[in-house]
């Protein structure tokens, strides 16, 4: 008998089964001070709303900082930073969360990733805030990417909130990054 490797498979249906996290998209309690969200629709390369997606979001508090032992700055305690959202039949999807702060030497932004069909692994990008435009300039992320491509990581504020579209391909595409 001849050992044969498994195909490779993609993200498929069961996003909902395999993924689940209790405190779904709410990063932050309701009624936390200064809480703001975080919406917008994933597209595939067609143009089409991603109707089982799953959006991701790591994130420091807003001041920069994590519970984390590699925070030199010490842990915040308590402060996880994490938010997951699977999008809706219309490619929607929302985080309940805080703006962040500056982390040394990088302006405030949101690390997100994103699983979906026809993706072999997820892909990664960042959020970035309009109110921050002045630290855009010196963070060497968002430096590395195309001036031209730049305005794809930024979130545009809207009621209260965010708008941030994830377009996986095609025109006007996210710029991922590759971890």
């Amino acid at each position: 008998m001849t050992e044969v490797s498994t195909p490779s498979q993609t993200v498929g249906p069961f996003l909902s089964i395999g993924l689940p996290w209790p405190d779904g998209p709410d990063v932050v309690p309701p009624g936390t001070p200064g809480a703001v969200t975080i919406s917008g629709r994933v597209f595939d390369g067609a143009g089409v709303p991603v109707p089982d997606a799953m959006v991701e979001t790591w994130q420091a508090d807003a001041d920069g900082r994590f519970d984390h032992p590699d925070d030199l700055r010490g842990p915040v305690i308590g402060w996880r930073g994490f938010g997951r959202c699977p999008t809706e039949p219309d490619g929607g999807y929302h985080i309940n969360t805080v703006l962040p702060g500056a982390l040394p030497g990088q302006a405030p932004h949101l690390d997100v990733s994103v699983f979906a069909r026809g993706l072999l692994h997820r892909v990664v990008t960042r959020i970035y805030f309009p109110e921050h435009a002045d630290a855009h300039a010196s963070d060497p992320v968002l430096a590395s990417v195309p001036e031209q491509r730049r305005h794809t990581l930024v979130a545009v504020a809207s009621d209260g909130g965010y708008l941030f579209d994830i377009r996986l391909q095609g025109a006007e595409e996210t710029v991922f990054f590759d971890v």
